[in-house]
């Protein structure tokens, strides 16, 4: 079985190579003729852009996609130049009309997407004249091999119990060579998706029939994001599946998961998009889905007739009514473990990282600020761009609806979502993002502290103080404090994984969701403060 595990192993690393390799793959340039078309395609009328395209792409020389996106952003940036120049010009002639019209020659957009979308047309190679076979040959290795190094665990695992033996004694689980690799590899993976999608122009090339099947279209960075979000969480909970066979509550969590993202979040969107309809993931909610009352959305719904209307409601009402009442009866986790698509990444990809999670005071001090600065940052956001929308004005108090807009995304979308609270899993634990930046979260947790049914009660009598069910909170809560004196565990930030119950040898812990009355709240026992300790205990 070992020599089968190896075997997996040497698949999975080679597609891996093949698939990081396909960026420094193929090249790119353009012929007149097919300059032509994508200037009409794209509507540009500036001849000056025209002109600058035809002297640096238009070549029978093979650029690298380095080379080549180089000279598309440095085109776009003397064309704009030009014509800010001659806005200028004009301005101080106050020759108004030759100004107006030098603005539509302008080109808006982030450098790096103007040369993606000229490199999906320019690119030429292997990966995209095969791209099945390059598929099968990246994606297809590395999940077979995947597979083939987790499932011989069935058996080498043993019986169906506890197993979490050397995970201190593994490199890639305690912070060693491998997980610094992972990580180095996973942020710089974020950050060529958010902010150098041209460099990735090729992966999006292995994806393109894949896209076309699905939405009519070839597959931009983020179907690829969205592909491979999918395919590694239905990988890695294959692992979950194998690891927690013995705990049904962990078997049916991951299938819910796996459920929601695979087919809520990925092909419904998908499936919409190619009937010409929004693409919406009806199980995010905002504050997460922080854009959601951005202008571009809101126009987009109202341009989208019924189908529009009908997920501007569902939006709000998801928001106000459902999520409340849902953690009211359910606790954070029916969201945060059952259905976020962060969640089950966190849940999978994660889970060899969740005993990294810092269980100090500080920590947990830093938590509270930090997430709850996130959610009021979230709502300051939401309510200038609403005021703008409605308003017709472009700023509130002296905040530019723009500005804080552009901030949130890339401070907290793209950074702190993404880049920190993803590539970040192999040190810092698999919850960073869920722990101290998300705003739905911090919504969540808000309602689940003060009014909900949902709490970890303790049997104190059998706690052996072996603290397994502190190392692998992923939330950073010390369950054994808990479990010791035998109170409940009430907590905001706790997700109710129910990995903590899962590791207890003794059956200490358990998830319930019952009555407010007759809990043992931890505050009351350690401040005392005009609390009948016989009576609450008796009760």
């Amino acid at each position: 079985m070992k020599t089968i595990k190896y075997l997996g192993l040497g698949f999975f690393l080679v597609g891996f190579f093949i698939f990081t390799m396909a960026i420094f793959s193929g090249y790119f340039n353009f012929t007149e003729q097919e300059l032509d078309c994508y200037i009409s395609e794209k509507g540009y009328k500036s001849e000056r852009l025209k002109e600058e395209l035809l002297k640096s792409i238009v070549t029978d020389e093979k650029l690298s996609i380095f080379e080549f996106s180089s000279k598309v952003r440095a085109t776009f940036e003397t064309s704009n130049r030009h014509h800010e120049i001659l806005i200028s010009k004009y301005n101080s002639e106050k020759n108004w009309t030759k100004k107006g019209e030098e603005f539509q020659y302008k080109v808006s957009g982030k450098p790096h997407n103007l040369s993606f979308e000229i490199a999906k047309k320019a690119g030429k190679g292997f990966f995209k004249d095969q791209p099945t076979l390059a598929w099968w040959l990246t994606l297809g290795l590395g999940i077979f091999g995947a597979l083939l190094f987790i499932l011989p665990n069935v058996i080498l695992l043993g019986k169906p119990v506890i197993k979490n033996d050397g995970i201190y004694n593994e490199s890639a689980t305690n912070r060693g060579f491998i997980a610094w690799l992972v990580l180095i590899y996973l942020v710089v993976f974020y950050l060529l998706l958010y902010f150098m999608p041209d460099y990735v122009v090729n992966w999006t090339f292995i994806f393109d029939p894949i896209s076309n099947a699905l939405n009519g279209g070839n597959a931009s960075q983020w179907f690829v994001y969205g592909f491979l979000y999918c395919a590694i969480m239905l990988v890695m909970g294959a692992r979950m599946y194998i690891k927690y066979r013995y705990n049904k509550y962990q078997i049916i969590r991951t299938t819910s998961v796996l459920f929601f993202q695979i087919v809520f979040a990925f092909l419904i969107p998908e499936i919409m998009t190619s009937l010409n309809m929004p693409g919406y993931d009806f199980k995010n909610a905002f504050p997460l889905d922080y854009d959601f009352f951005f202008e571009w959305n809101l126009k987009s719904l109202q341009n989208s007739g019924a189908i529009g209307l009908f997920i501007l409601v569902w939006g709000i009402i998801l928001t106000i009514i459902i999520v409340p009442v849902m953690v009211y009866f359910f606790g954070k986790r029916w969201y945060c473990s059952w259905v976020c698509g962060c969640g089950g990444l966190a849940e999978t990809l994660g889970d060899p990282y969740r005993q990294h999670s810092d269980k100090s005071l500080n920590a947990w001090k830093l938590e509270r600020w930090v997430i709850h600065l996130v959610l009021i940052f979230s709502i300051l956001m939401t309510v200038v761009t609403l005021h703008c929308y409605f308003s017709g004005t472009s700023s509130l108090l002296g905040i530019k609806s723009q500005w804080i807009k552009d901030t949130y995304s890339f401070l907290i979308g793209a950074w702190f979502a993404g880049v920190i609270g993803t590539g970040f899993y192999p040190i810092f634990g698999n919850r960073i993002w869920c722990r101290f930046g998300c705003p739905l979260a911090a919504y969540l947790g808000f309602v689940q502290r003060f009014k909900s049914r949902f709490r970890i009660t303790t049997n104190g009598g059998q706690c052996i103080s072996c603290g397994n069910c502190s190392t692998y909170c992923e939330q950073g809560i010390d369950v054994r404090a808990y479990a010791q004196k035998g109170e409940n565990i009430i907590r905001s930030s706790c997700v109710g994984c129910g990995i903590c119950s899962a590791v207890c040898p003794r059956g200490v812990l358990k998830l319930e969701n019952g009555p407010e009355k007759g809990r043992i709240n931890p505050t009351k026992i350690l401040l005392g403060n005009d609390v009948d300790l016989m009576k609450l205990l008796n009760d």
